[in-house]
């Protein structure tokens, strides 16, 4: 689990970041969680925007999101998740304790 410090930290570094994946009408899929985990392991921090014409909760999407990548939900803006997962491999982001 994240710390508040280190969350305001990753909200920071997400706040310049545009959205990389979309959840439209068709929700959250397996598919769409496999790419997120993907591009979690090479980015760390990513951003995903939910479409107006999704009719799920917004918060039951991001708490999709974040389980189905395996990440944390650092945060949920208007209709915009923040994620975040430590890299294996690419390894970018150092978090306060």
């Amino acid at each position: 689990m994240l710390t508040g410090k280190q969350k305001r930290f990753l909200r920071a570094e997400a706040h310049h970041l545009d959205p990389i994946f979309q959840v439209g009408k068709g929700g959250v899929s397996e598919n769409m969680t496999t790419q997120i985990a993907e591009a979690l392991e090479v980015r760390e921090l990513i951003k995903i925007s939910i479409l107006q014409n999704n009719e799920d909760d917004k918060h039951e999407v991001a708490a999709a999101l974040a389980k189905g990548a395996k990440a944390e939900l650092v945060q949920l803006i208007g209709h915009t998740v923040v994620l975040y997962k430590e890299s294996k491999e690419n390894k970018k982001i150092v978090l306060p304790r």
